[in-house]
C-alpha cells in the first residue's frame, strides 16, 4: 500500500501564497484558454445553456461548503453567455445509494453530479455513463495539478476530479483527559485503560450514532487493518483471505469487548450521524473516531464547546501488521455525464476552472479543514487541529482505502446489518464474520461469472 504524497508536500510548504492578480475562482487566464464560444440565437443573443450539478452541501454543518460552490457557479455563469446553472441538493447517503443509482440506470443523471470513487466509478463506466476526463485535464493544464486520481480512474482514465482530501481517526477531548491524567493513549491496552477510567468516573469514553450503519464502520476498517494488516480487503476480494481469520475475527472480538463493556454511548442504534459529533462537541464524551469532514461542526465556537480543546490522532496500535497506518485518500469528486451538448461540455470546462485552482482549495483548506485534492503552494495559517491532522497523515506507515469503496454493495450491505445487531447483541463475532464469508464468496463468484 503506498504511502499518499500529498502530506509530504503540504507539511513543508512555504507560508507565503504566491496569489496572482487574478479574482479568487478564476485563473490567471489573457485569453479564453481555448474554450470557445457558445452558439447564438436568431437574435443574436447567445443561447441558453442548462447545467444541472447535483451536490451534497445540504446539512446545516456545510453551509460554508455550499456558499464556496454558489460562489463558483456565480463566476461559471458569468464566463459564459447563456449559462444558468441549477444546484440541485440531496443529501449523500441518498444520493450515493438511491438517486444517483436509479439515474445511472435509466441514463439519465444530471451534467454534474457528486462521485464515490472506486467501485461507483468503475460500475458507472462499465455503464458507459461517465464522461473521460482525460483529454479535458489534459487541455486546462490540470493533469499534475492533483495528488492522486487512482479512484477515479479506469482502464487508464481518468472520471472524476476529487474535490478535497479525507483523514479518518480518533478525536480526543485534550482537556478532559488532562483534567484526569490520562495521557493520548498509543496502544490498544492503553486506550481501554483510558477507557475503563472515564467509565468509572461516569464520563461516555466514546461518541456513537449507530443508526446510520456506515458509522460504525469507519472504526472496525481501521480496526482490522490494524490486526489483518491493509491488504486484507484485497485478499478478500482474490480469495486468499477470509472474513473468518483469525487476525481479522480478532478486531470483530475486541470491538465486541467495546459493547460489552459499555464504552459507547448509551442508545446509540436510535442515533442519527449528527448525535455522534453533537456527544462529543458538548463534551458529553472523550473520543470520537470520525473523519475530517467532521472538523467543522468541531471548530464553529457557535456550536462546539471545546473548540480550543481537540486533538486527533491516528488509532492507536493493536499489535498487528496494520498499525500505523491510516483510512485516507481522495474518495469524493465531482464526476460529468457522458450525454452532454458542445455548448455544455465548454460550460463544464468554465466550471472546472472556477472550481479547481489553488485559491479555491486554499480557501477549502483554511474555511473548512479540508485537505486539499490539489498541490498548493502554502498551507500556512492552518487551524492547529487541522495540522495535527495534516501531521498525523505525513507521519503514518501508509494509507489505504475505505472498505467500502473497494468492496462489493451486498457484502457491504451485510457487514452494515450485521455490526447493527453486534451493537444490539443479536450476533456475535464469529457468527457475523461466518456470514460475511459466505456472502463474499458470493459475491467473488458473480463477479468471475461475469467478467
Amino acid at each position: 500500500m503506498r504511502k499518499r504524497a500529498f502530506v509530504w508536500g503540504v507539511v513543508a510548504l512555504s507560508s507565503t501564497l504566491l496569489l496572482s492578480s487574478c479574482s479568487l475562482f478564476g485563473g490567471n487566464r489573457s485569453n479564453d484558454g481555448g474554450r470557445g464560444e457558445a452558439a447564438s440565437g436568431q437574435d443574436g443573443k447567445p443561447a441558453p445553456i442548462q447545467l444541472t450539478i447535483r451536490h451534497t452541501q445540504v446539512k446545516d454543518t456545510q453551509k460554508k461548503r455550499l456558499a464556496m460552490l454558489q460562489d463558483v457557479v456565480a463566476a461559471t455563469e458569468a464566463k459564459v453567455p447563456g449559462l444558468t446553472i441549477t444546484l440541485d441538493g440531496v443529501e449523500d447517503k441518498v444520493n450515493r445509494f438511491e438517486k444517483l443509482r436509479a439515474e445511472m440506470a435509466a441514463g439519465n443523471p444530471p451534467e454534474i453530479f457528486d462521485l464515490f470513487g472506486g467501485t461507483d466509478t468503475r460500475d458507472y463506466v462499465k455503464a458507459n455513463r461517465l464522461l473521460d476526463l482525460t483529454p479535458i485535464l489534459h487541455e486546462l493544464g490540470l493533469t499534475d495539478k492533483f495528488y492522486s486520481f487512482e479512484e477515479f480512474t479506469v482502464g487508464g482514465k481518468i472520471y472524476g476530479i476529487p474535490m478535497a482530501g479525507y483523514v479518518e481517526g480518533l478525536y480526543y477531548n485534550k482537556k478532559m483527559l488532562a483534567n484526569h491524567g490520562i495521557q493520548p493513549p498509543q496502544t490498544w491496552d492503553e486506550l481501554m485503560a483510558a477507557a475503563a477510567k472515564l467509565k468509572s468516573l461516569k464520563i461516555t469514553p466514546f461518541a456513537l450514532a449507530a443508526k446510520d450503519s456506515w458509522v460504525i464502520n469507519m472504526m472496525i476498517n481501521t480496526m482490522w487493518v490494524r490486526t489483518a494488516g491493509p491488504g486484507a480487503i484485497g485478499g478478500l476480494l482474490d480469495g486468499s483471505r477470509k472474513w473468518t481469520d483469525p487476525d481479522m475475527l480478532q478486531a470483530f472480538e475486541q470491538y465486541q469487548t467495546l459493547i460489552q463493556k459499555g464504552y459507547f454511548q448509551d442508545g446509540s442504534l436510535a442515533l442519527a450521524y449528527a448525535e455522534q459529533q453533537n456527544t462529543f462537541i458538548s463534551g458529553g464524551a472523550a473520543f470520537m473516531f470520525d473523519g475530517s469532514w467532521a472538523n467543522t461542526p468541531l471548530l464553529d465556537p457557535e456550536k462546539s464547546s471545546i473548540v480550543n480543546d481537540v486533538g486527533f490522532m491516528s488509532l492507536p496500535a493493536m499489535g498487528g501488521p496494520g498499525d500505523g497506518y491510516i483510512n485516507g485518500g481522495w474518495s469524493n469528486a465531482y464526476g460529468f455525464s457522458k450525454k452532454v451538448t458542445p455548448d455544455q461540455l465548454m460550460a463544464i470546462k468554465e466550471f472546472i476552472r472556477q472550481m479547481y485552482n489553488e485559491p479555491m482549495q486554499r480557501r477549502q483548506l483554511l474555511e473548512e479543514g479540508m485537505p486539499p485534492a490539489m498541490k498548493l503552494s502554502d498551507t500556512g495559517k492552518v487551524n492547529p487541529l487541522i495540522s495535527q491532522i495534516l501531521q498525523v497523515f505525513e507521519t503514518s506507515k501508509g494509507t489505504f482505502p475505505a472498505f467500502d469503496s473497494v468492496i462489493q454493495t451486498k457484502v457491504r450491505e451485510s457487514l452494515e446489518r450485521s455490526m447493527q445487531e453486534l451493537i444490539g447483541g443479536r450476533t456475535n463475532p464469529a457468527a457475523l464474520t461466518a456470514d460475511l464469508q459466505k456472502k463474499q464468496e458470493a459475491a467473488n463468484a458473480e463477479e468471475s461469472h461475469t467478467k
